[in-house]
């Protein structure tokens, strides 16, 4: 047989991999699409401290910032408040006034940068400080002309607050105009912000299968959309910015086909949605728009190495379909189920999406998925499954209607999803399989191998409220939080009143408290069970057979195998009495404390740690040693938005 000519050899190249030729016959590579934008989840301790962690990793080629705050500052609690001893600065960094916010951002511009902000019951506010702030880095420009080139991300899902989190602030109609306001005002005067990310990635983490994920997280956006069309502050005109502004924030699992799958899912629900219950007709507003931060309570404690390539595999599941590709990535780092991670930790997370946006040939093609029988049969699957829980949920009234059942089908699923981890049955390396190993040099030393939250930063904090109260106008201060409770009484957009708060120089924790004022408080009929106002009558009212737990899930006190359809006893239950009814309290009947239930000694299903730790890691107290705050569900670092 002949052997082919070397023209032959390369024009059977050619033909089977087109490329451009330079004048060598060497193979030029195609031209890159544009890589997402790079972001590590960052803060702690004080803003200047975490200035100079935002600062170094922009140094390092991220291409957006991710600020984590702390709990008060969520929760909207100055650092001199009761509500927040023991957790200033310890998930995220304090930011109570406007010299907090110049501090954080001192030295980048902001009219220069895309900036990402986990926080919710408070996210008017701190958008308020931040447009300030961007004013005061600008001086020769108008607020106007200052809003109009902010870029960014406020996270503003108070709905997930209920169904997992727990760190909402006001009720849900008063949450609702808040996200309504912050979307009208954004859509008018920052055109380029993204006022609100609808977050499944909380429902994953709290138990949801990718249905569920889909389906919670596409009726929250129909009910924020609802409420921006009702409150008439937006034309029809505009409606489809709006639309176009509405970002959503997912989560990615180990099993990327799957991830890939809904991803895709999520693309072709999105576009039917707001094409036919809208009627937005430019595609280009009806795009999906997400960012992403893969699994970070997949991460295990137990051969933490393993978990470098969880997060690779993770990535790949929201990067691989360019059709549903994210527009945002940020990687938690490989020691994070042992405590807070090391710069050196966040950068080696950095390094892998650098090295998959500019050494790989991803971004070089088109969607490899197209055509693919497999994936399309999967994710029609998942698109019908999505269809019928968002009709369920819409029929019962809608998410804010219907958050009791959709935290029941949440506990549910996290419950057999533990259940299945404890038996076995799913498999987790190194945890419930393959436990035999290696001393592993990374963890050699568990003091070295974590950063520990300043144990200072209280103090300083506190310090710093009071010589920021010391030295502002209080005149100035009254007047505005005055005119900050007028407008919330009213039909007003509180953005206004809320900036000329932020430059009187009001607290976080005042602002915030302007605002619970006017919320009502007492309304034991149509109100959600769980609001902070009602704790203690929560507490004390009976749990009715079936239904879910009252107030923020806690999957600590999940019995196994427990769900909706299978209530189990309240503390309080009694032999021979049906869970749900309690004896009314008399003088002359002794009260017995509710009985502490043993503490499990098995995985937890989120964090695949022992009970015993759970939590811990994240407040920088080595495992072992009991940690200051005790609520599983709040001591967990929350998880930011794109």
């Amino acid at each position: 047989m002949a052997l082919a000519t070397r023209t032959e050899v390369t024009d059977a190249y050619n033909s089977f991999y087109p490329r451009t030729m330079t004048e060598n016959a060497t193979p030029a590579r195609r031209e890159k699409d544009r890589p997402w934008v790079m972001r590590t989840y960052a803060g702690h301790s004080t803003a200047t401290a975490s200035n100079e962690l935002y600062r170094t990793n922009l140094a390092k080629g991220q291409t957006g910032l991710s600020v984590a705050f702390d709990l008060p500052t969520q929760t909207g609690y100055d650092p001199d408040s009761a509500m927040a001893r023991g957790e200033v600065g310890k998930v995220g960094v304090p930011v109570m006034h406007l010299g907090e916010m110049r501090k954080l951002f001192d030295g980048i511009p902001l009219t220069e940068m895309n900036t990402s902000m986990t926080i919710n019951a408070v996210a008017m506010w701190m958008l308020a400080m931040y447009q300030v702030t961007a004013e005061e880095q600008n001086p020769d420009l108008s607020p106007e002309e200052v809003a109009a080139q902010l870029a960014g991300t406020t996270q503003n899902d108070i709905i997930k607050e209920y169904l997992s989190r727990g760190t909402y602030a006001f009720p849900p109609e008063a949450s609702m105009r808040l996200i309504a306001d912050m979307i009208a005002y954004t859509v008018h005067q920052i055109p380029k912000w993204n006022p609100i990310n609808i977050c499944s990635y909380h429902l994953q983490e709290a138990g949801a299968t990718p249905t569920q994920e889909l389906a919670y997280a596409l009726c929250t956006a129909i009910a924020v959309l609802d409420e921006v069309k009702n409150a008439g502050q937006v034309s029809e005109e505009d409606f489809g910015k709006v639309v176009g502004r509405i970002s959503f924030f997912v989560n990615a699992g180990v099993r990327f086909v799957e991830e890939t799958c809904k991803m895709r899912a999520f693309v072709e629900l999105w576009d039917e949605i707001t094409r036919e219950r809208y009627g937005v007709t430019d595609p280009k507003m009806r795009r999906f728009r997400y960012g992403v931060q893969v699994n970070s309570l997949g991460l295990t404690e137990a051969q933490p190495e393993n978990n470098v390539q969880r997060i690779v595999l993770e990535m790949l599941g929201v990067t691989l379909s360019k059709n549903a590709r994210a527009r945002a990535v940020q990687l938690p780092a490989w020691n994070e189920a042992l405590g807070l991670p090391r710069p050196w930790d966040q950068q080696w997370s950095l390094r892998l999406q650098q090295v998959l946006a500019f050494e790989s040939d991803l971004l070089e093609y088109d969607d490899i998925f197209d055509g693919s029988h497999v994936i399309e049969a999967k994710v029609a699957e998942l698109v019908a499954g999505a269809k019928a829980e968002i009709d369920r949920v819409q029929a019962m009234g809608g998410a804010i209607a219907a958050v009791e059942y959709m935290k029941g089908e949440l506990v549910s699923s996290h419950a057999a999803r533990r259940a299945a981890i404890e038996s076995g049955q799913e498999v987790i390396v190194g945890v419930n399989r393959f436990e035999t190993t290696e001393p592993s040099p990374l963890t050699a030393d568990l003091d070295s191998a974590i950063m520990v939250a300043d144990p200072e930063a209280e103090k300083t904090a506190r310090a710093s409220v009071e010589e920021w109260k010391a030295q502002r106008d209080p005149q100035q201060v009254e007047d505005a939080l005055r005119a900050l409770a007028e407008a919330a009484k009213g039909t007003d957009n509180l953005m206004h009143a809320t900036l000329a708060a932020a430059r009187a120089g009001a607290t976080t924790g005042e602002w915030a408290g302007t605002d619970r004022r006017p919320c009502p408080r007492r309304r034991l009929r149509g109100r959600l069970p769980g609001h902070p106002a009602h704790a203690r009558a929560d507490r004390l009212r009976g749990r009715r057979r079936g239904r879910p737990l009252r107030g923020p899930l806690d999957p600590l006190r999940l019995p196994h195998g427990a769900g909706a359809g299978r209530p189990r006893r309240t503390a309080r239950g009694r032999a021979g009495r049906r869970t749900g009814h309690r004896r009314r309290h008399h003088p002359r009947v002794r009260r017995t404390p509710p009985r502490r239930a043993g503490r499990r000694r098995g995985l937890h299903a989120q964090g695949l740690r022992s009970h015993r730790d759970h939590g811990r890691h994240r407040r920088g107290h080595p495992p072992g040693q009991r940690p200051l705050v005790s609520p599983a569900g709040r001591t967990r670092r929350p998880v930011p938005e794109m």
